[in-house]
């Protein structure tokens, strides 16, 4: 709640006299807001517009009485605290009411302080249950990894160094090809940290002219230049507390560049046209898909800028890299077109999934989510076949070039096979190629390549004895 505004009690009796009295003693004694309704239906209007700091109630009124209100006030906010006001042979109701949820009764004709203080216990509990749900949300996010999907090992220790580094004020260069989620990276950076309950303030380098990036960032007073007729506070003011993420940094001009060290190097801010600066606390994340020793090299970026934004680097590995992750990606990103879309949930038939372990993704994950939309649209039956994924001149190479399959079953052959000793052939060498693939990642520890690959340890090691594979090969190197 906010401390320039007192808590607002919500106070509902068909007695007129008895609000109008109730409101003046909570703001003069209690030093409340009142908002008031004669009825319960009322109530739950003015509760769904401002939510209150707590409920005072009577328990007998026309229409919806007390304790279905209760019950209605608890589904609208389940944090939100009610007394209730109760007058003769209304006692039982209220115990009942006490069974269902309320947090505690007055009786009528009451007296004022008991009521007061049966409020001020209201107020702080339902206070307390807000910032546990609030903490409960963000916990949450953090259990799903901050929109991050894979259990690769590559994946799991980038997420352990973000946890780690969120901890602190560093300024942080993210750095990685383009669609291996930097911005994800910058916000989970943010949210983790200690200033994440303001927002995090992001600037897309490359979308702003030179002379305009400028005037965004660090703001400019009145007549700093034909057109500004007024003062304008600058991106790294409005970021004061919090984070700025200055996205794709390569592509900031020079003459931007050395203004930026003077941010990072003093913490301090010079609007265009005033002459004073003035401090800034903003914790400084960048990011960039380009080589940046390749442009200092060429005079297009500043060295010394370049170490002062890599206090910290963390490089977002590309799909090649989790490729392991893939079929977890697929299915996240089928579940959220099905949704979005409003189909029934979708599944990758065997020769799609081997199609997308196939392909090299030069996009990656952005890639990824764009083919996986493209088939939840164009799918017409409960499974994504290749067809839906891919145009004719997309598709991957060959699965038998791919996997690098022996003569007897190469693709050329194939047709001299039944269609299912063809399917189960192709399928037994993914399968000895995918395995392989992971205990290579694992150093052959099977329970560490079962959990890349998002397996169990007992079903992983089923697989291995059908198609004949020793993990003790790949320890041995």
């Amino acid at each position: 709640m906010s401390a320039s505004k007192p808590p607002c009690i919500l106070v509902v009796d068909d007695d007129l006299d008895l609000l109008a009295f109730l409101a003046k003693m909570l703001a003069r004694k209690g030093g409340y807001e009142a908002v008031t309704a004669r009825c319960a239906e009322e109530a739950l209007d003015k509760a769904q517009a401002e939510p209150p700091a707590a409920v005072l109630t009577d328990i007998k009124m026309p229409g919806m009485g007390g304790l279905a209100f209760l019950q209605r006030i608890r589904t609208l906010d389940p944090a939100v605290t009610t007394v209730l006001m109760t007058g003769h042979g209304t006692i039982e109701m209220a115990v009942q009411a006490l069974k269902d949820g309320a947090y505690d009764f007055v009786e009528k004709p009451f007296d004022n302080e008991r009521i007061l203080r049966a409020l001020d216990r209201a107020v702080e509990r339902t206070r307390l249950m807000r910032e546990n749900a609030r903490l409960q949300d963000r916990l949450s996010g953090q259990e799903h990894d901050h929109g991050f999907v894979g259990r690769s090992r590559r994946l799991q220790q980038t997420l352990e160094l973000l946890r780690r580094v969120a901890r602190s004020n560093v300024t942080v260069l993210i750095r990685g090809e383009s669609g291996t989620g930097k911005e994800l990276a910058a916000k989970a950076l943010h949210r983790l940290s200690s200033r994440a309950s303001r927002p995090m303030v992001t600037v897309n380098c490359p979308a702003l002219p030179e002379h305009i990036l400028e005037s965004e960032l660090f703001g400019y007073r009145k007549g700093a230049f034909t057109g500004a007729d007024r003062d304008k506070t600058g991106l790294f003011a409005e970021a004061d507390g919090s984070t700025i993420l200055l996205d794709e940094i390569a592509d900031i001009p020079v003459s931007v560049q050395t203004k930026l060290l003077r941010v990072l190097q003093e913490k301090e801010v010079q609007p265009l046209g005033q002459n004073r600066t003035f401090g800034v606390d903003v914790r400084v994340i960048a990011s960039t898909n380009q080589d940046l020793e390749a442009k200092i090299r060429r005079g297009e970026f500043r060295e010394d800028l370049f170490y002062r934004l890599k206090v910290m680097t963390v490089t977002m590995p590309n799909l090649a890299a989790i490729a392991s992750d893939i079929p977890l990606l697929a299915q996240h990103f089928l579940d959220r077109y099905s949704r979005e879309y409003g189909r029934e949930p979708l599944e990758c038939s065997t020769e799609a999934l081997q199609s997308l372990m196939q392909h090299s993704w030069p996009g990656n994950v952005r890639e990824l989510q764009n083919t996986i939309n493209r088939g939840v649209l164009l799918c017409d039956q409960g499974v994504i076949e290749p067809a839906d994924l891919w145009e004719e001149m997309e598709k991957p190479p060959a699965l038998g070039a791919a996997m690098d399959l022996p003569d007897d079953i190469a693709a050329a052959s194939l047709a001299r096979l039944s269609y299912q000793q063809a399917k189960n052939a192709l399928l037994h060498r993914f399968n000895a190629a995918y395995l392989s693939q992971a205990l290579r990642a694992s150093g052959g520890n099977v329970t560490a390549a079962a959990r890349d690959c998002g397996m169990e340890r007992q079903a992983f090691q089923r697989l291995l004895r059908r198609h004949n594979i020793d993990s003790r090969t790949y320890r041995d190197g």
